[in-house]
């Protein structure tokens, strides 16, 4: 029996594992202690891996749409040959934009996926690319480009050291952090109070990590802007700002000022739900706290001022001096370092819109909620074709039925994909994804969102099965097809053409390490040699990260202004012009009436990272978790029996009520991902208790407008009494 050492890809934790082995078999997986940042702590969905590896469901061969609507098993050579033909004629008759691109969040998680997913992106050219950002986190990305000019220079709160943690929106204790790679949340947070730190949780819902925090203060949903405002307000009047050596590196702290005249405690108590009283202390404690970070992450992003309240999180983070300090929101310094793929300064927004309702491209895509319609309306640009990669949009799209309905109007569908999900069953070819145990690992994406520089890379824990082609081969061989090569192109010359191109970017060599081996570590070698960490003149490379399976240790985070900005200016941009714009249509918020009626919003559950994990019995046991949250008081109130019908603009669905205090009264809550009733879906565990899908209930046309991220939170429902109990209809 071997023990292999590696790291969970499951989420963003990024846990080290320690696997048993033997006969190609795992045996058991349990937390490394060793690891560099984890520390020994797991969670289930690592014991999940050993499931998703032998589950009959998994997908082991492509899959070909017959004549007769039934998808077959064929050959890889057979698969390619049809995207090939049915692709390239589409490309001829109809130009590059009438392709789209899907990427789901699992992308983030593959180092290799990422990587030349991106290279394929390039090389289709098309404007229609989409991606899960728009349904979570695309908010933040857009408020760090506009302050600090990059999507990934995200200010993290230093937990470790800080004394005073404000968090809005979000739910660490079962995320393990969002934005913000931290295993261990509970014991990080527990440690946090032991030392004498105060902990404070804003959210509807009384989370798991509000249940834990000194003080819950539930705020009615999609009103944190008002709040974060309110708070600057205090500071501003009563004299609190303490940038704290901050000032030669930050403009427009008097416009930020002038913007909060308007947004008085007393004024947004009201809409905020929250006293004016309570307001006032809690932006007084945090300008006090020696140190002080502010975070908010999902609740935050998916809601009608998803981008101004991800931009006022850090202005406050600014102006009580506790940016780029310790214990305060730092950045981390990966040692593979995206941020040198962008190197030119500029907004990156509104480069093009989309053709039917004219949305504004952000950060390279179109919004997710765009997709639908961009299928259904004829015309020039119309999407004829969609290759989705590791996603299940059928069901974390906003007005997912509609969009479920479009898939089949489209005239090709390829998707790679570890499972005929709701969404790849509608797929013409359905290409499989190897397990992860099977696949070296590397957190690319996730290293720029860690509370500790370190680099840890994995080793496949088992060898490749005999049926397996890797990800980023299958993303190789579309590169030939859309750049005209064939099914039967020069993959090792694609490779070197994509190494080349990102080598030049980097302004490394890429023949430099002739030992390395072609593919994603060859990618991975560039982007460490062209990192910010050597030793004694020696270049990071994945073969020195090898020697290391417990990881690399680069320390805590450190300051890094100015050398971190890539704003025009060089400085922190405040006041970015198009986010002060948008201020406007929060003050109109003040004065619109406010509606008494129910309002749904999200929530997640530790087991249930994607939607995939519901066919995993480890991960998949134990109570329904796909229930209606329901304050008491609404259920005697309403007259609610054990099960509800939830009506909303878009949609209907009838669902378990579970009532509880844990939410507001007036709020409801559903978990995302779920709706495993689809008969042409190949998830039999998940079938047996399918849930229902929250996202037939999301208005595709209500976006936060600079992002385009959809409204999941918020969303105004009316509740009954379901008709017939048990029923688990959609309409």
């Amino acid at each position: 029996m071997q023990v292999q050492r590696h790291v969970c890809p499951l989420c963003e934790a990024g846990c080290g594992l320690e696997s048993s082995v033997e006969a190609g078999e795992v045996l058991t997986i349990r937390g490394n202690r060793d690891h560099v940042l984890s520390h020994g702590h797991l969670c289930p969905k690592a014991v999940g891996l050993k499931e998703l590896h032998t589950d009959p469901d998994r997908l082991r061969t492509p899959l070909v749409r017959t004549p007769d609507g039934r998808l077959e098993p064929v050959s890889w050579d057979d698969a390619f040959a049809v995207i090939d033909q049915r692709l390239t004629a589409i490309i001829d008759r109809e130009g590059t934009d009438a392709v789209a691109l899907y990427l789901g969040n699992p992308v983030a998680h593959d180092f290799a996926t990422t990587l030349y997913a991106s290279a394929l992106m390039r090389a289709l050219g098309s404007r229609n690319t989409y991606t899960a950002n728009t349904v979570d986190a695309m908010p933040k990305f857009v408020s760090c480009q506009l302050m600090f000019g990059g999507m990934y220079t995200v200010p993290l709160p230093d937990i470790d050291r800080c004394s005073y943690l404000l968090i809005l929106g979000a739910n660490p204790l079962v995320s393990n952090g969002s934005l913000l790679t931290a295993p261990g949340m509970r014991a990080r947070l527990r440690a946090l109070r032991r030392r004498g730190g105060r902990l404070v949780v804003v959210d509807p819902n009384r989370t798991q990590t509000a249940q834990e925090a000194d003080e819950h203060l539930p705020i009615r949903p999609g009103a944190d802007a008002l709040l974060l405002l309110a708070m600057i307000h205090v500071l501003a009047t009563e004299g609190l700002i303490d940038l704290r050596g901050l000032e030669p590196h930050v403009r427009g702290v008097a416009t930020v000022t002038a913007l909060s005249e308007d947004f008085s405690p007393e004024a947004v108590a009201p809409q905020c739900g929250i006293d004016a009283a309570e307001i006032r202390r809690l932006a007084r404690d945090l300008a006090a706290a020696p140190t002080a970070a502010v975070y908010g992450r999902t609740g935050t992003c998916t809601q009608r001022f998803g981008t101004v309240t991800s931009w006022l999180i850090d202005v406050l983070n600014i102006l009580t001096g506790n940016l780029d300090r310790p214990g305060g929101a730092m950045f981390a310094q990966p040692a593979a370092d995206l941020r040198q793929l962008n190197s030119r300064p500029g907004t990156a927004i509104g480069r093009w819109h989309s053709r039917v309702r004219g949305a504004p491209e952000t950060l390279g895509e179109l919004p997710l909620a765009c997709l639908a319609e961009e299928i259904e309306t004829p015309g020039r640009g119309q999407v004829k074709a969609l290759i989705t990669v590791a996603g299940n949009p059928a069901r974390s799209a906003p007005d997912s039925a509609r969009l479920t309905a479009a898939l089949d109007q489209l005239d090709l569908m390829v998707s790679l994909d570890l499972y005929r999900n709701e969404t790849s069953m509608h797929a013409d070819v359905v290409l499989p994804a190897p397990s992860p145990l099977t696949k070296p690992h590397y957190d690319l994406f996730f290293g720029h969102f860690a509370i500790r520089n370190t680099a840890t890379y994995s080793s496949p824990v088992l060898p490749p099965e005999p049926y397996d082609r890797p990800d980023w081969e299958s993303l190789l061989r579309m590169i030939g097809i859309v750049a005209r090569q064939g099914a039967s192109a020069d993959l090792d010359a694609i490779d070197d053409m994509v190494a080349g191109s990102l080598a030049q970017t980097l302004g490394v060599d890429r023949d430099a390490d002739a030992a390395a081996p072609c593919g994603p570590e060859r990618l991975l070698n560039l982007l460490l040699r062209a990192g910010p960490y050597r030793d004694a003149g020696v270049p990071l490379t994945v073969a020195r990260l090898r020697e290391y399976p417990d990881g690399v240790d680069f320390g805590p985070l450190a300051p890094q202004l100015p050398d971190a900005l890539n704003t025009p200016s060089g400085l922190v941009e405040l006041a970015p012009d198009v986010l002060v714009a948008d201020v406007a249509r929060l003050r109109a918020s003040l004065v619109a009436p406010r509606s008494n009626g129910m309002v749904l919003i999200g929530r997640r559950h530790l087991r249930s990272n994607n939607s995939w994990m519901h066919n995993l019995p480890t991960l998949a046991k134990g109570p329904d978790r796909c229930t209606l949250y329901v304050h008491p008081i609404d259920v005697a109130r309403l007259k609610l029996g054990p099960y509800a019908r939830v009506t909303s603009r878009t949609g209907v669905i009838d669902v378990a009520v579970e009532a509880t205090e844990t939410v507001s009264p007036g709020v409801v809550s559903l978990p995302h991902g779920w709706g495993h009733d689809e008969p042409e879906a190949a998830v039999h565990l998940a079938a047996k208790r399918p849930g229902v899908n929250s996202n037939v209930l999301a208005d595709g046309t209500e976006l936060d407008p600079l992002s385009g991220t959809a409204v999941l939170n918020g969303i105004p429902v009316q509740i009954c009494t379901a008709p017939a109990k048990g029923k688990f209809d959609e309409y």
